[in-house]
């Protein structure tokens, strides 16, 4: 059977909740627009304002704007699933849903290699900071992380769709490509060497260069004045926390997908499987909109301009 003739896919790891759907579908609403409004608030923050169009900032919207694609990947889909009561999704919605799922991963995790990159030139070199990373290099970097891993992942899609498939029934309650893979009955070798190689790149060339430049900073914190190890725990402090929240999510949802978990209960399962794409969505720009100076007081001056425009119409 040819992956062509799939029309499409069952969900099978949603259970019936009855009445509680929708409750569980107003939680998921409010964590959606909450999702929508953090990183909104980040994005016109720093984009209003001259004074945060620093390469930091410019790296943490193209941080908030992955969180706000990778979310409406799956949101609008999970809320549509709650409350149908048939569990199925198109191949071809499929298809565009594993598309968006794991150029999110790849994108977040890169910004982040990135990020810590950016981090190293500020500790290390604070005097040549402005020479060595510029706004135009960061605008360069962020559209060649978009571009190479939208390259990448329509390559793996492209290996998966002509798949000659033996079923349509995926245990999670979003499509991924390792759960369609499973369901091939044909040769998979390419695709095994391809995701191997990419998979090889794309995580371990960004992990040696997180851990690369903060063994630098580490040595420059150490041997440094205290001053010095101040300004680094400030200025690393979200990052590194964005960073774990990720590395988290992202062990979690090897675990789920690489291992049998069919004695966990299925709502941890479920947890497990969505923590990947709606905790790091929220908790980057809450973590960045509290550790950042700048930002919190750009927020507070807003706010308080908001309020008094408000006042002075009543």
């Amino acid at each position: 059977m040819n992956s062509t003739q799939v029309s499409y896919f069952a969900l099978v790891a949603y259970f019936d909740a009855k009445l509680f759907k929708y409750v569980f579908f107003i939680i998921v609403l409010i964590l959606y627009i909450a999702v929508i409004c953090a990183n909104v608030c980040v994005i016109v923050v720093i984009c209003v304002n001259r004074s945060l169009h620093e390469p930091m900032y410019l790296f943490l919207v193209s941080l908030c704007v992955n969180e706000l694609y990778g979310s409406s990947g799956l949101f609008p889909f999970l809320l549509l699933q709650i409350l149908s009561d048939l569990h199925t999704v198109s191949a071809a919605a499929c298809f565009l849903q594993i598309f968006c799922i794991y150029s999110y991963g790849s994108i977040e995790l890169l910004n982040l290699a990135v990020m810590s990159y950016d981090r190293y030139l500020a500790v290390c070199f604070p005097l040549q900071y402005n020479a060595r990373m510029t706004n135009n290099k960061v605008i360069i970097l962020v559209a060649l992380i978009w571009f190479l891993i939208f390259l990448v992942n329509f390559l793996t899609l492209s290996l998966i769709v002509p798949l000659q498939l033996c079923g349509n029934v995926i245990n999670k309650v979003y499509c991924d490509n390792h759960s369609v893979v499973k369901l091939a009955c044909s040769d998979t070798s390419v695709y095994n060497v391809y995701g191997l190689s990419v998979t090889s790149l794309s995580v371990f060339c960004p992990v040696i260069l997180i851990f690369s430049s903060y063994i630098k900073i580490l040595r420059v914190c150490f041997s440094g004045s205290r001053q010095t190890r101040q300004k680094a725990v400030s200025t690393c402090t979200p990052h590194l926390a964005s960073l774990l929240n990720f590395s988290f999510a992202a062990f979690f949802e090897i675990l789920q997908s690489r291992f049998d978990m069919s004695a966990v209960p299925n709502v941890l399962r479920i947890f497990l499987s969505l923590y990947f794409l709606t905790c790091p969505p929220l908790f980057n720009p809450l973590m960045y909109g509290l550790k950042l100076p700048k930002i919190r007081v750009v927020c507070k001056h807003l706010i308080s301009n908001f309020f008094e425009i408000k006042l002075s119409l009543m």
